[in-house]
Parts: C-alpha cells; sequence; structure tokens
C-alpha cells in the first residue's frame, strides 16, 4: 500500500478513480485528479505549498513533484510561495524533477528531465528526456525544447503532439488494469 501521510493537518486528497503505485509516497497538501497514476517510486511532497496533478496525467516512476515555500509565512495564510500545478492529460517520464512550476494541460515532460521554480509548459510544449528547464523559462505551446538548459529545438510535428493524447489514454488503461 502506498505512503499516504497528512501533514500539518493537511491530508492527501485522491480521486478514487487515480492509481496510487505501492511504493509512491504522497505527502500533505496534494491533489490528484480522476483516472491518473502515480507510478513507483515516485514523491509527491506537498508540505511547503500545493501540489495539484488534474485528470488524465501519469507521473511516472521515480519522478519527484515538490514545491516552493513562502518566506513570509504559512502559504495558507500569505497566498505565497510557488505550489505546483500539473494539469490534465500529461506524461510525465521516468525519473523526472517537478519542482514549484506549472504544466499545462496535454504537455509532455520527457525522461530524466527538471522542470524548475516557476517555469511553465505550456500546452502541447515538449521538454525533451534529460533537458532542464531553468527558473521562470517559458516553453511555448508546440515546441520542442532540451538541452542543458534547455532552448527552443524545433516545432513539433503533428504525430509528435498526437503521440501525447495517445501516451496519456496508454497509462489511464495501464493504471485501471493494476486497480482491477
Amino acid at each position: 500500500m502506498a505512503t499516504i501521510l497528512p501533514y500539518r493537518g493537511m491530508e492527501p486528497r485522491i480521486d478514487p478513480d487515480a492509481f496510487i503505485a505501492e511504493t509512491a509516497v504522497i505527502i500533505g497538501d496534494v491533489e490528484i485528479g480522476p483516472a491518473s497514476s502515480i507510478w513507483y517510486g515516485c514523491v509527491l511532497r506537498g508540505d511547503v505549498n500545493a501540489i495539484r496533478v488534474g485528470r488524465n496525467t501519469n507521473v511516472q516512476d521515480g519522478t519527484i513533484v515538490h514545491c516552493n515555500h513562502d518566506p513570509n509565512g504559512d502559504y495558507r495564510e500569505t497566498g505565497g510561495g510557488m505550489p505546483t500545478h500539473i494539469g490534465d492529460n500529461i506524461t510525465i517520464g521516468h525519473m523526472a524533477l517537478i519542482h514549484a512550476c506549472k504544466l499545462e494541460d496535454d504537455c509532455f515532460i520527457g525522461m530524466r528531465s527538471v522542470v524548475m521554480d516557476d517555469a511553465v509548459v505550456e500546452s502541447r510544449a515538449m521538454v525533451a528526456a534529460g533537458a532542464v528547464v531553468t527558473p521562470g523559462k517559458r516553453v511555448p505551446k508546440h515546441e520542442l525544447w532540451a538541452g542543458t538548459p534547455a532552448k527552443l529545438q524545433r516545432q513539433l510535428r503533428e504525430e509528435e503532439l498526437e503521440y501525447f493524447a495517445y501516451s496519456a489514454d496508454q497509462y489511464a488503461k495501464l493504471a485501471a488494469s493494476y486497480r482491477s
């Protein structure tokens, strides 16, 4: 059974239709939407701010998701710091690091990539495997960013964009088979 822990009175809220692998750790102010999946060895630690995961999103094995605190006090009172928002229909590849950023619906995050504080990956954009999106960067719609630090490589092809939806749906089906 997964480790699901409260922190300072904040209980994780997980849709009953989500799949959480046995070795995943979910802590504090975390919400996970329907048909989403958090795979083996993932840690989502909502201790110093909020983490939100939409519907039909897969967070693959070994991924770490965290947020950033508000130096002026408790984020629940000040509204400060940096939460992590992960939208709908997203694939986050194995061993990614997602920290205090925003991933818009229908984007794709490659394996072992890093998306840092206050960065935004727009809808239908892709961060390549191993890329590092540095703080405050914006990865625009329909673009592939790669490298360290990540930079624009090219525009995405239509078949790549179609794969994003396919990947999210395949992981939702796989998660459903694990739940049954």
